[in-house]
């Protein structure tokens, strides 16, 4: 699956994993994601308040400022920031899939967070083991 970013920030893809959950009709099993990149990462978090994505994005730029400086800089000042908060978050999620559906909590999302200023396309895999409807 490829997601699209904006640049720096969040992208929920929560309803494009359940559209790829139900095409393989899943049933019960457990789900994997995992974005092949080190300078984005993966979360579950709050899909209601978009303030508290607003903070969480602050709060990792006080952990890992670009201004800092940094011995690996090649690819820019944004680039080994990224790294630090790809390593600090998550590449890959388990989710409990039931009924067909993962079991999220009312106010939770899936989320890519892109740590590099400018835009791109992500690469995220699924990976589903579990019982599939017919």
């Amino acid at each position: 699956m490829t997601v699209p970013t904006r640049g720096k920030g969040f992208v929920n893809f929560t309803r494009a994993v359940a559209g790829w959950l139900e095409s393989i009709r899943a049933q019960g099993g457990l789900l994997t994601v995992f974005v092949t990149h080190t300078s984005a990462s993966l979360t579950i978090q709050e899909n209601a308040d978009p303030n508290v994505r607003v903070d969480l994005l602050d709060a990792l730029e006080r952990i890992a400022p670009e201004d800092h400086p940094y011995a690996h800089h090649e690819e820019g000042p944004d680039d080994m920031p990224s790294h630090i908060k790809s390593m600090l978050t998550s590449v890959s999620l388990s989710i409990p899939v039931s009924e067909g559906a993962m079991t999220l909590g009312i106010w939770q999302g899936i989320y890519l967070i892109e740590h590099r200023t400018e835009p791109n396309r992500r690469q995220v895999v699924l990976s589903y083991i579990g019982s599939v409807g017919r």
